[in-house]
């Protein structure tokens, strides 16, 4: 408490409201009265306040060390509020930079994840079904007429339908990575390029028409070498 709490008036009282404030104060808390808050200290106080409020002088004194005092309480308040700024923008930038780190390692534990589950997955059935055509078209070539060899031919083309069809389900159970969407581009126009050469090629073992194996044929191609644009674009991202 200041000398004006003391007694009782703000800061704007005028000498007459606080030589008034202080009679009846002194009145109320002498220790030779009957009031019962009065005391030594108390009235101590009172008079401590007077001394100086009821001196003009030390009074315009007093007023300039509470100005002085609420001065460096602002200034202190001030620089506290700066540094919980500064604090503040520090704490924010941590847990930017945290988030960041967090959503890049969520981002690479996807990519590794479709590496793992699909693009390897899907690769290795890719390979199944293109790596034996030349060979396959080879046998066959010997004669095409001849039942057995085309009964083995027909079957490698089962196969083929059967690691496409696991290949296409294996390519849609995961969303692909963004940074990988060329990757998985790639994958995509393969497989449907396949689906097309296997169903010309099973045309040809119906009509024997070899336009269906060569438009087969070069479908395959076109899948072989999408599927190296896949890998390719593994290895520049890995």
């Amino acid at each position: 408490m200041n000398h004006y709490h003391t007694l009782q008036v703000t800061a704007s009282a005028t000498q007459a409201e606080i030589k008034q404030a202080y009679r009846q104060l002194a009145k109320q808390f002498h220790p030779d009265s009957q009031n019962a808050s009065a005391g030594h200290e108390q009235i101590t106080r009172i008079n401590a306040a007077y001394e100086v409020l009821g001196d003009p002088h030390r009074r315009l004194d007093y007023d300039q060390q509470l100005q002085a005092q609420a001065q460096a309480q602002a200034v202190g308040l001030a620089a506290e509020k700066d540094t919980r700024s500064r604090y503040q923008r520090t704490v924010d930038l941590q847990n930017h930079y945290r988030r960041q780190r967090q959503a890049k390692q969520q981002a690479d534990d996807q990519q590794q994840q479709w590496l793992n589950q699909v693009y390897n997955s899907v690769d290795r059935l890719l390979a199944k079904i293109l790596n034996p055509l030349n060979s396959q078209v080879r046998a066959l070539s010997a004669d095409p007429f001849d039942d057995d060899l085309m009964e083995d031919f027909q079957i490698y083309l089962e196969d083929c339908k059967g690691w496409l069809e696991k290949a296409q389900r294996t390519f849609q159970s995961m969303p692909n990575p963004p940074h990988l969407a060329s990757v998985a581009a790639n994958l995509y126009y393969c497989l449907n390029q396949l689906e097309d050469g296997i169903e010309e090629i099973e045309r040809f073992t119906i009509s024997y028409d070899d336009s269906y194996l060569h438009t087969g044929q070069e479908l395959f191609r076109i899948s072989n070498q999408l599927r190296r644009e896949a890998k390719a674009g593994i290895k520049a991202v890995f």
